[in-house]
């Protein structure tokens, strides 16, 4: 049966990115300690505005428990390339794109070092041009809502801009 496209849920997404930005939902494990929970709680963002897991071993992305989830659930890398994936599979998708298209419940990546993404910030605002000064993000790790993209010192970013839910 083929799969069906289904809307993002962008104010959902961004709903919960408010509620848990300064604190932890106790039903995901905080990976803080772990080496950071910025992704963790992208993908519970992502989560909220999708209502859907893709439970495939490895490539998946879902969370059942801190010791049973998709690489991607927690991985900045692994995101991207979940969430950009060619191949037509269950769950949210997107594409990469320029930040003169992020949107409130979009993941804007962000690499310190040039080389490779290291956080993964939610796109809660947006200004009428969007750009780093104007797009807003919630994030965990250094918790922030309502930050500006602008005030990270970073070398590159990337948007994962979402383009729908495949069910």
């Amino acid at each position: 049966m083929p799969l069906r496209i289904v809307e993002y849920n962008r104010s959902a997404a961004v709903k919960y990115a408010h509620r848990w930005a300064y604190a932890r939902n106790p039903a995901y494990y905080d990976y803080g300690s772990l080496g950071g929970n910025c992704t963790n709680f992208a993908s519970q963002c992502i989560y909220a505005g999708s209502r859907v897991m893709n439970y495939t071993p490895t490539f998946g992305w879902y969370y059942r428990n801190a010791g049973d989830k998709a690489p991607a659930w927690t991985g900045v890398a692994y995101l991207y390339n979940f969430m950009t994936r060619k191949t037509e599979s269950i769950g949210p998708f997107g594409r990469e794109a320029p930040l003169s298209e992020a949107r409130p419940g979009d993941i804007v990546q962000i690499s310190f070092d040039g080389m490779s993404f290291q956080h993964s910030p939610v796109v809660v605002q947006t200004g009428q041009n969007p750009a780093p000064e104007n797009i807003l993000v919630a994030a965990h790790t250094q918790d922030a809502d309502y930050r500006p993209l602008g005030t990270y010192t970073y070398k590159k970013l990337r948007l994962i801009h979402f383009l729908g839910v495949r069910r």
